[in-house]
């Protein structure tokens, strides 16, 4: 090495300076990114790195503060005097960016910062602009993928352009973090990402905040329970989590055990159909649809039940199972996706093959009848939550994530130079057909 070579020592413990772009953030939160990026945002500042959030404005809140040690930039909408004369997403998506990216220059106005950490292809224009203006290594989560929420179709132009944005984004990106190796191969496939530019870090979560008062469990019980079992489901009611299949097993696990209950918190656009599913099935006094619970609720619900499915179709990790192994709920889960990561048969709960709902009713019999083995599988999953998934662990893996991007930049700079120098990467091709044939699932 040449004597005046400068001599850069990054290590995932040195303090960094972070700037994140998320669509959602307290006190905007759609799904489970927005929760997500708080809480890694929180662990992140600390353990002494300097994180500041530039997201979504949101009524009532400020443009700017400072809470739980990080600063948080909202990018307010820009007044139109014409709204835009259409609802489509994308339309959105790209007036959002505008205003997103002039608050992102603002906030690195007030100092310099070591990598831009960007989530899901949202705010991919901003990730990137900023990225090339500041000169700075781009991390990028891919969160889920538009081909595998709709189980490899893109039947329309607005899921082909996702699509697309998301193989640009990627690929702009000097490393991309999955949450789960299934995630993490279906990236390199979609996207032509080499294996060796991503990183798998899990989610993460506060077990503290999901072990509810033995009080708000009996209560819970009390409230949605009959004289016989609780099954539960929590989460987004749409097509690819599967809920139908939960839905459909019912009958079957009634008769089995007289006094049954089920109880499915949450809402979208696919709960007329699962309600309609249930009165064909004349389980009315047997399914109950709650419709959201907060993070007040939820807990002592999970915790009060019997059995908690996941009959997930597509799960790119599976949030709601660390949430409800850390409730103490004994877990059925679909053995698909970052699902069959997490659950361990046997172990941490029991599995069956997705989309299967005979299969998902024997499992969950097996639970509800053999109740000392359920409670051992609880007792299990509760721990393994604590040991692997607190969010300090996850932020300090994802730190660094940060240092491996910071080290690999000028590297990956200089590759995507030759690469533009030399044509570019040409239109993507969209083909026709499944793009997750031959995934494993």
């Amino acid at each position: 090495m040449p004597a005046d070579a400068e001599v850069i020592d990054i290590q995932p413990a040195r303090r960094q300076r972070v700037l994140i772009l998320s669509w959602e953030y307290p006190p905007v939160l759609v799904g489970g990114l927005g929760r997500h990026v708080h809480a890694l945002s929180v662990a992140l500042a600390a353990a002494g790195h300097e994180v500041t959030v530039v997201t979504r404005h949101a009524e009532g809140a400020p443009l700017e503060e400072y809470a739980d040690g990080v600063r948080i930039v909202r990018a307010a909408e820009d007044p139109v005097r014409f709204p835009l004369a259409t609802d489509s997403l994308l339309a959105w998506t790209m007036a959002f960016n505008h205003t997103l990216t002039r608050a992102a220059l603002r906030a690195a106005e007030a100092g310099a910062y070591d990598v831009i950490h960007a989530h899901d292809w949202l705010v991919a224009h901003t990730a990137v602009t900023l990225a090339e203006h500041l000169d700075l290594p781009l991390v990028t989560t891919i969160h889920a993928t538009e081909a595998g929420r709709h189980q490899g179709w893109l039947p329309e132009e607005m899921n082909r352009t996702i699509h697309g944005v998301e193989h640009w984004l990627s690929n702009a990106s000097a490393l991309v973090i999955a949450c789960s190796g299934y995630m993490r191969d279906q990236v390199a496939r979609l996207f032509d990402v080499p294996a060796g530019r991503i990183d798998v870090v899990p989610n993460g979560v506060d077990d503290r905040a999901w072990h509810a008062r033995p009080r708000a469990v009996s209560a819970a019980r009390a409230r949605f329970a009959g004289d016989g079992p609780l099954v539960g489901y929590a989460g987004r009611l749409v097509y690819e989590k599967g809920v139908q299949h939960l839905v459909h097993a019912v009958p079957y696990l009634r008769d089995r055990h007289p006094g049954l209950r089920v109880v499915i918190a949450g809402d979208g656009p696919y709960r007329d159909e699962l309600v309609d599913q249930a009165h064909r099935l004349r389980l009315a006094d047997t399914v109950r649809f709650t419709g959201f619970l907060d993070a007040t609720q939820l807990p002592a619900v999970l915790g009060a039940t019997d059995a908690t499915v996941v009959p997930s179709l597509y799960e790119p990790f599976g949030m709601i199972a660390l949430e409800a192994a850390a409730a103490g709920a004994p877990l059925a889960v679909a053995d698909t996706g970052g699902l069959a990561e997490i659950v361990e048969p046997g172990v941490t709960g029991v599995t069956f093959p997705h989309g299967d709902p005979d299969a998902l009713a024997g499992a969950v019999d097996r639970l509800l009848g053999d109740e000392v083995f359920a409670r051992r599988l609880a007792r299990r999953a509760r721990a393994v939550v604590a040991e692997r998934y607190a969010w300090s662990a996850i932020a300090a893996r994802t730190a660094g994530s940060y240092a491996t991007a910071r080290r690999e930049h000028c590297a990956f700079q200089a590759r995507r130079a030759t690469a533009l120098l030399a044509g570019g990467r040409s239109a993507i091709a969209i083909p026709d057909g499944n793009l997750l044939a031959g995934a494993a699932s």
